[in-house]
Parts: structure tokens; C-alpha cells; sequence
């Protein structure tokens, strides 16, 4: 089968053309960045070749239709038997991928205030691509869904009854992240004991995991809460909101665009949301330096609760942009849990290689995550039921 993939961001999307079969082969793989500014999409086939397609891209829905339009120009001959979608939010009553219908869409717009930032974008892909394969089936494939087997005690807060009856609670987010993670170790064997996965990049999260079964995570009723990010605060005494409401008078929508928008790695340098930008700038810029500083700080913090809910770690993984890419922040996470047996070899993190730890109880592994692939292999599993149930 041949799926098409959307992954929306605040301010990008990821499309690719997916065989699925057991090795989910991209067959093509589109990226549109600086949505919303002058931005450019960049479409790649399987022999490593680009098209840039540069030019101005207002908005999500453009960037879908610029890809398709290149895909009708280029490859007519590809075959889309089904789509599927990354939701970010799925909410308290979608723990699973199903068929996009009227009444699944009805749910996520009326939870577009819980997740203004990826909501709505999503929501904009979806209607380009009803509206260009008509009778096509869609799947929502929701980032919450992995945490949604975590203990009770892990999904609540210290609130009032009511509150946490009405859906506030601990939902988690980089659910297809680590769901891919999870189906790489299997594979290797390595996905039993008590693992700790890093999911590091602009939306930073980390999750724990015991003999495959979700036990905790770091983000919580929303993408903004957890680790500190690229440009997310995460979390914050709730006491930092009241006082900026109550006594500097911000209203929501400039709270939403502080801890969003200008906080994390952005705020405290006062210059880039981007890891490799700071670490440039460390040695001259001393706010770059406490960026850096405080992003390594809260993620081995973090780290020490996720070992904690596990009652120790035998397997730690870092993914994600700057997990994969970033030796630095790599060793210095880890620096201080030597007393676990959790030792860095130099040379293999110097060098991203699979395992970077020396032999001991505790391996590190530095693994390329694909929410996509996963997107591709549920719509391919939930379609294919789809239509096996009308035959």
C-alpha cells in the first residue's frame, strides 16, 4: 500500500510517500520549513536528490498544496491508496489511530484551545487533502496515544475532582516518536528491562519505559509542559502565570505567546532557539552559555525522575535532532550518573555510533527516530482492517 504521510509542526510540515510493507520504504519525503515567512519546500526521492522549491509559503495548507501540486507535476504514476496524519492532541477520549470522519473532526476543533499551536495547522492539512483525494481514507494517528497506557497515578494531577473529570490531566506528547523507538529496539532485541528515551530537539520530552509498557513522561497536559525547550518554557511554578496575569496584566494570548514562542533556548540566550547556533556562541556569548547550561541541567534533573519511577535504568536512547546530532549535549546529560554504571565512551559519542557507552550495566544508544514510518504503518494497519471488514 502507498500512504501518504502529513506531519504538521508549529511552523513546518513533513510530508512523504510511503510503500509500506515491513520495512516502510519512503519512496518520497518533502519537508516545507519557515512556513509563514519566506519559505521553502524541499522534496527528496529515494537516490538522496533534492528539489528546492523555494518561494512564499503563507501557511500550512499552502505547503500541502505545493507538495502535491510537484507530486502531480512529477511522479503522476504514484498511486495514494491512503493518508495519514500526526495529531499532536488527541485528548482524553482518542487513544488510538482511526478513520478521519466528520465526528473525529468536530472533537479535535473543539480542542484547539488545548494546543492552538498544532491544532490548527493540522486541522488546514486535513481539509487540502480530503479536498484533493475525495473518497480517499484518512487516518489520525494521535502523539498521545502511547502515554495513554501509563498508570493512573502518572496521568493525574494534585487537583480537585472535577478538573481531572473535565480531561486535565497528564496526557504526554512525542507519542509516534517513541512508539518508533520502541519497534527499532524489538528489533534488536534490546526493548525489555527499564529504558529511558530522550527525546531531544526543538520539542524536547523524555519518557519512561518498563518491559515495554509506558510508565511516565515529561510533558504533560500540554506540549508546553517538561523539559525546557527550543522555544517552549516548559514547566513553571504556576504562581509565574497568576503574577503575570494578575499583576504585569498579560492576557492569555500574550501568556500563550511567551511560554510558546519566546522562552526555552530562545529566551534565555536572547538570540537562537537553535542548539547548534548556541553552542557556537558559548565560549564568547555568556547567555548562549546559560542557555546550554540550563537545558543540560533540567534533562539530567528529569532524567534522575525517570530512573527514579523505574527503580533504576538499564537501557538510556537519545533521539531527536539535537539527541542524535550533539555529542556535547549528550555527555554532559549524562555526566554525574556514573554511580549507575552509566559511563560515556568518548570516541563512539564523538562519532553518533549506535551504542556510545563503555561496557557496563547501563547502555546508551543514539538512535534516528521516524514519527512518519510510524504514520505510514498505522493508516496502512487501520485501513487495511478498514476494508477487510466490508469485504
Amino acid at each position: 500500500m502507498h500512504v501518504l504521510t502529513v506531519n504538521t509542526g508549529s511552523s513546518s510540515v513533513k510530508l512523504g510517500l510511503y510503500r509500506v510493507d515491513d520495512q516502510s520504504v519512503p519512496v518520497l519525503q518533502g519537508v516545507a520549513e519557515r512556513i509563514g515567512d519566506h519559505g521553502r519546500l524541499l522534496v527528496r526521492d529515494g537516490t538522496l536528490r533534492f528539489t528546492d522549491i523555494s518561494g512564499s509559503i503563507p501557511n500550512h495548507a499552502e505547503a500541502v498544496r505545493l507538495f502535491l501540486g510537484w507530486l502531480g507535476r512529477e511522479r503522476p504514476d504514484a498511486a495514494i491508496e491512503a493518508v495519514g496524519h500526526r495529531i499532536v492532541y488527541g485528548g482524553p477520549h482518542h487513544a488510538a489511530p482511526q478513520i478521519i470522519d466528520e465526528a473525529l473532526l468536530t472533537d479535535l476543533r473543539d480542542l484547539v484551545p488545548l494546543d492552538p499551536e498544532h491544532l490548527p495547522p493540522a486541522l488546514d492539512a486535513i481539509a487540502v487533502t480530503r479536498a484533493a483525494f475525495p473518497g480517499t481514507l484518512q487516518v489520525a494517528c494521535f502523539d498521545t496515544a502511547f502515554h495513554r497506557a501509563m498508570p493512573a497515578v502518572a496521568q493525574s494531577y494534585p487537583l480537585p475532582q472535577e478538573p481531572a473529570t473535565s480531561g486535565i490531566i497528564r496526557y504526554g506528547f512525542h507519542g509516534l516518536s517513541y512508539e518508533y523507538i520502541m519497534r527499532t529496539l524489538r528489533g534488536i532485541g534490546a526493548a525489555d528491562g527499564r529504558i529511558v528515551i530522550a527525546h531531544l530537539g526543538n520539542g524536547s520530552s523524555m519518557a519512561a519505559v518498563r518491559e515495554g509498557r509506558p510508565l511516565d513522561t515529561t510533558m504533560g497536559f500540554t506540549p508546553t509542559g517538561g523539559l525546557m525547550m527550543g522555544t517552549r518554557s516548559g514547566d513553571l511554578d504556576p504562581g509565574v502565570l497568576l503574577y503575570l496575569l494578575q499583576i504585569q496584566h498579560q492576557t492569555p494570548p500574550e501568556l500563550n505567546a511567551l511560554v510558546n514562542k519566546r522562552s526555552g533556548l530562545l529566551g534565555v540566550s536572547g538570540s537562537s532557539a537553535d542548539m547548534r547556533d548556541l553552542l557556537a556562541r558559548s565560549q564568547r556569548e555568556p547567555r548562549a552559555a546559560q542557555a546550554v547550561e540550563l537545558y543540560c541541567y533540567q534533562a539530567r534533573k528529569f532524567l534522575g525522575a525517570m530512573i527514579a519511577v523505574l527503580g533504576g535504568l538499564d537501557t538510556l536512547v537519545f533521539t531527536g535532532g539535537i539527541g542524535e546530532n550533539s555529542a556535547e549535549i549528550r555527555n554532559r546529560i549524562c555526566d554525574g550518573f556514573d554511580y549507575l554504571g552509566l559511563e560515556i565512551d568518548a570516541a563512539a559519542n564523538s562519532h553518533a555510533r549506535t551504542i556510545i557507552s563503555t561496557p557496563g550495566p547501563v547502555t546508551v544508544r543514539v538512535l534516528e527516530t521516524n514519527e512518519d514510518a510510524m504514520i505510514a504503518v498505522h493508516t496502512e494497519t487501520i485501513v487495511r482492517n478498514e476494508k477487510e471488514s466490508h469485504v
